[in-house]
C-alpha cells in the first residue's frame, strides 16, 4: 500500500507538473502573441487613476541611489513616490549599476512593477564626446552623422540610458543664442536631412535592442528664433514662417519615426509651447499622426505661471494637458493636480488615458516590459565605455566637421619636416573646452589638445607657449564664464616664440562653456585679450594660422583681412587634438560646408542665406549717390562666409548647369546635371549644392533655397557628372492656401560650392 501510494502520488505530481508547464507555455504564447496596444490596455485596465498619473511625472537624480533611501524631506517624499509606482521616468541617473538600482525599486516595490524610462541629455556623445551638433553638421555627410549617434547611443545604453533628449533640430539664424551649438543651423533642408540622420541613429532599426535608444525632438516649437537671440525670450512669428522655416525638421524627425519630442521654453505667438493646442494635438499628434508621447522641458509648466498664462499651478497642469503635453519633467505639477481637475470635471480621463498609453507604449516598444534591466550590463559597460571602436568614430566625424575658411597660397597643410613652428593660444593646450557644452557624462580636461596631438608629429620643432588665459577659473556647468581680461603676463613668451618661428598656430575661440543653453552673447569677437594677443604675435609674425574652437559663428573680419589661413574648428570632442593635426599637417583634407552664416557684424544678425527680396532690394555697390534701399550705411549686406562655405587643399571647377528639360509639369521630372572635375594634386571632396529660387507665388519667396546637395570625391583629375532630380514637390512650399503645394510659374536653379553661387539656369513648372 505504501509503494502504491508513493507511485499514485508521483503520477500526480508529474501530471500537475505537465500541466503547469503547458500553462507556462500558453500563457508565454499568450504573451508574445498580444500587440504591444493589446499589453498596454490590459495593463491600464489594472491601474489606478493614481498611477496613471504617476507614469506622466518624471523626477532629476535626487539621491545616492546605491545607497541607503532618503529617511527625510524632499528626497524621502520622492523616493516612496517610487515605491509607489507615481513616477514614469527619471533622467541624469547613470551607469549601469545606478539605473538598475532604481529600477529595482520602482519593478519590486510598486504594485504594478511598470520599469521607469530613463532619459539623459546625450547631445553629442556619452563618454566618449563627438563634435557639437553645429560642427557635425558642417560635415553634410549624413551617414557620418547617423553613425555618431549610433555609437552615442550604443555608449550611453551600456550605461543604462534608454532615452535621449535629442536630436534638437531648432532652425535658428541668430548665433548670439548659443544652443546653436546643439542644432543644424540655419537651414530647414539641411536641419530636416541631419534630424532624420540622427534619429535613425539613435533609435536604430530596433528599438528594443540594447544598443539603440529612445530619441526626442526638441523644441516644439520656434525655440531657436528667440527674440535678440537672447535664450529663453519670446517668439513672434509669421504663419509662414512657421511652416516653412520652423517646422520642417520636426516633421522629418516625425517620419524618421522619431518616438518622443519635448516642448519649449518659449511662447509663440503669445501661448507658451506647453500649452500650445494647435502645435501639439492639431499638428503634430493630428496632422502628422504621431503616436509617441510629449515631454515637457525642465520645469516648463510652472514657469507657465511666470509667462503671465497660467493663474496658478492648477491652471498649468490643466492647460498642459489639455493642450496634449504627455509627461510633466521636474514641476511635480501633474502628480500633485491632475486628480482634483479630473474629480472637478476640469480635464477629461480620456486626455490622461491616451497619455498614458502613448507612455506605456514606448516602455513596451524599449523592452523594459520583457526585461527591466537589460540596459544594466556592468560588465557590457566596461567593454563599450570608451571602446576603441568609439574613439575612432569621434576621431572620423571630428575631421569631417572641420571647416577651411581661408588658404592663402597654400599657406596649410604645414610642412612634416624642417620648420620651427610656435603653437601659441589659450585653447592650445587646453583639454577641457573642446568638449564643448552639453557634455554631462564627459570627464573634465579628457579632450586630445592641439598641443598633443601636433607633438605626435616630431618632425619640426614644436614651440608652446599659452600668450594669454581665456577664463579665470574652470567654471561648472550651471556658473557663468569667468574671462580673463587682466592678465597679459604670458603674452612676453608668445612674442619671442613668434619672432623665432617659420609659421604660427594660433589657437583662439571660446571656452566649452561660452555657447549652450542660458549662454547667448552679444558680441561675437574673440572673447577677453585674445584679439590683442592676435594682433600682438600678427606684429611680430605675419605667417599665422589661425585655429577656432567655437560653439557658434563669430565675427572674424580682421582675421580675414589679415591672416593667411583659418581653420573652423569647432568644439570637436574627445579626439579634437588629433583631427585638427590631422587637416594641420594634409593627413586630411578638410570637406567641411559651414551650416551657417558668418557675419560682418552683430548689426547684420539675424543673419541667412534664404532671406526674402523686399520691394528695394538693391545691390552691393549699386546706387551709390542714393540711401532708398535696404542696406546698412557701415556695412554690407552680405555675410563674412555664406551658407554652404568651405575649402578644400585641392580645387574644384565646375561645368555649365544642363537641364534635360526647361519645363516642368505634374507627369514629368526635370534632371539638372553638372560636371564636377578636380582641378588640384590632391584628393578630396566636394559639397555640390542645389538651390532654387522661385520668382513669383501667392506668398513672397526667399532668393534662394537649398534642395538638394552631394558629397563627392574625386581624386586629382578626376570628373564626375552629378545630377539632381526635379519634382513638382522639390518646389512645394506652405502657400497661401495654408497648404503644402507648388504653384506654376518661373524658376532659376543654382548649382555650386556654397549659397552665394552665382551659376544658374531657368525652367518653368507648368
Amino acid at each position: 500500500m505504501l509503494v502504491q501510494y508513493f507511485f499514485l502520488r508521483s503520477r500526480i505530481y508529474i501530471f500537475l507538473s505537465f500541466l503547469f508547464l503547458f500553462s507556462c507555455d500558453d500563457s508565454e504564447r499568450k504573451e508574445t502573441e498580444l500587440t504591444i496596444a493589446q499589453r498596454v490596455n490590459e495593463l491600464m485596465d489594472k491601474m489606478t487613476l493614481q498611477e496613471k498619473i504617476g507614469q506622466m511625472n518624471q523626477y532629476n537624480g535626487f539621491w545616492n541611489v546605491t545607497g541607503p533611501s532618503p529617511k527625510e524631506g524632499n528626497a524621502k517624499e520622492k523616493y516612496d513616490h517610487l515605491a509607489e509606482g507615481l513616477v514614469g521616468s527619471m533622467l541624469n541617473v547613470r551607469g549601469a549599476k545606478d539605473v538598475r538600482a532604481v529600477q529595482e525599486v520602482v519593478v519590486n516595490q510598486s504594485r504594478l512593477g511598470i520599469p521607469l524610462i530613463i532619459g539623459f541629455d546625450l547631445i553629442h556623445g556619452y563618454k566618449t564626446i563627438s563634435p557639437i551638433p553645429l560642427a557635425e553638421s558642417a560635415s553634410w555627410d549624413l551617414e557620418a552623422i547617423r553613425n555618431s549617434a549610433a555609437l552615442g547611443a550604443k555608449e550611453a545604453s551600456a550605461a543604462g540610458i534608454n532615452w535621449t533628449f535629442a536630436p534638437m533640430v531648432d532652425i535658428s539664424r541668430d548665433a548670439r543664442w548659443g544652443r546653436v551649438m546643439e542644432g543644424a543651423g540655419e537651414d530647414p533642408y539641411l536641419g530636416s536631412l541631419v534630424a532624420a540622420a540622427r534619429v535613425k541613429g539613435f533609435q536604430g532599426n530596433d528599438l528594443s535592442s540594447s544598443s539603440t535608444v529612445a530619441a526626442c525632438a526638441k523644441h516644439f516649437a520656434a525655440y531657436g528664433l528667440a527674440e535678440s537671440g537672447r535664450d529663453y525670450n519670446t517668439v513672434d512669428v509669421g504663419e509662414h514662417t512657421l511652416h516653412n522655416i520652423i517646422l520642417p525638421p520636426f516633421k522629418a524627425a516625425a517620419d524618421a519615426g522619431v518616438r518622443t519630442f519635448m516642448n519649449a521654453f518659449n511662447e509663440l505667438n503669445g501661448i507658451p509651447a506647453t500649452a500650445d493646442k494647435m502645435l501639439q494635438r492639431d499638428i503634430l499628434k493630428g496632422d502628422w499622426g504621431f503616436d509617441g508621447f510629449i515631454v515637457s522641458d525642465w520645469g516648463s509648466l510652472k514657469e507657465m505661471i511666470v509667462h503671465g498664462y497660467a493663474q496658478d499651478k492648477k491652471h498649468a497642469a490643466e492647460l498642459a494637458v489639455k493642450a496634449g503635453s504627455d509627461m510633466d519633467m521636474e514641476s511635480y505639477i501633474y502628480l500633485a493636480e491632475l486628480e482634483s481637475l479630473i474629480e472637478n470635471g476640469h480635464v477629461a480621463i480620456e486626455q490622461i488615458d491616451d497619455a498614458v498609453r502613448r507612455i506605456l507604449t514606448i516602455k513596451f516598444e524599449l523592452g523594459l516590459f520583457d526585461d527591466p534591466f537589460h540596459y544594466c550590463d556592468t560588465t557590457r559597460e566596461q567593454e563599450i565605455t570608451g571602446s576603441p571602436e568609439i574613439r575612432e568614430g569621434a576621431l572620423e566625424m571630428a575631421k569631417k566637421s572641420i571647416v577651411l575658411l581661408k588658404n592663402a597660397e597654400a599657406t596649410l597643410p604645414l610642412k612634416k619636416e624642417g620648420q620651427t613652428i610656435a603653437l601659441i593660444g589659450p585653447l592650445a593646450s587646453d583639454k577641457n573646452s573642446p568638449l564643448g557644452n552639453w557634455r554631462i557624462a564627459g570627464d573634465n580636461n579628457s579632450a586630445v589638445s592641439v598641443l598633443e596631438g601636433m607633438l605626435k608629429y616630431g618632425g619640426n620643432t614644436l614651440i608652446h607657449e599659452q600668450g594669454v588665459k581665456l577664463v579665470n577659473e574652470i567654471p561648472a556647468f550651471h556658473k557663468e564664464v569667468d574671462i580673463n581680461n587682466t592678465d597679459r603676463s604670458g603674452m612676453k613668451a608668445a612674442k619671442v616664440a613668434a619672432k623665432n618661428a617659420d609659421v604660427v598656430v594660433m589657437v583662439l575661440g571660446e571656452y566649452g562653456f561660452q555657447s549652450g543653453e542660458g549662454r547667448s552673447r552679444s558680441k561675437l569677437d574673440l572673447p577677453g585679450l585674445q584679439q590683442e594677443l592676435l594682433e600682438e604675435i600678427y606684429a611680430i609674425n605675419t605667417n599665422i594660422i589661425l585655429v577656432l574652437m567655437n560653439g557658434r559663428p563669430l565675427v572674424l573680419n580682421w582675421a580675414d583681412e589679415h591672416l593667411p589661413a583659418i581653420i573652423e574648428a569647432w568644439h570637436l570632442g574627445t579626439e579634437s587634438g588629433n583631427a585638427i593635426a590631422q587637416v594641420l599637417y594634409g593627413e586630411y583634407n578638410p570637406s567641411g560646408k559651414l551650416p551657417m552664416s558668418f557675419p560682418r557684424s552683430v548689426g547684420q544678425i539675424p543673419l541667412y542665406y534664404n532671406h526674402k527680396n523686399t520691394g528695394r532690394p538693391g545691390t552691393e555697390g549699386a546706387d551709390a549717390g542714393s540711401v532708398f534701399w535696404s542696406h546698412y550705411g557701415d556695412e554690407k549686406n552680405s555675410p563674412l562666409f555664406p551658407f554652404g562655405f568651405g575649402l578644400s587643399y585641392t580645387q574644384f571647377e565646375y561645368s555649365e548647369i544642363t537641364l534635360n528639360e526647361t519645363i516642368l509639369t505634374n507627369g514629368n521630372t526635370i534632371e539638372a546635371s553638372v560636371t564636377l572635375t578636380n582641378v588640384g594634386n590632391v584628393e578630396g571632396k566636394e559639397v555640390v549644392q542645389m538651390y532654387i529660387r522661385d520668382h513669383f507665388a501667392s506668398v513672397t519667396r526667399p532668393v534662394r533655397e537649398l534642395k538638394g546637395f552631394e558629397l563627392v570625391a574625386l581624386e586629382p583629375g578626376e570628373s564626375k557628372e552629378i545630377i539632381f532630380e526635379i519634382t513638382p514637390e522639390t518646389l512645394a512650399f506652405y502657400s497661401a492656401n495654408k497648404q503644402w503645394e507648388a504653384e506654376p510659374g518661373a524658376f532659376s536653379l543654382f548649382i555650386g560650392t556654397n549659397s552665394a553661387t552665382t551659376r544658374s539656369v531657368d525652367f518653368k513648372l507648368e
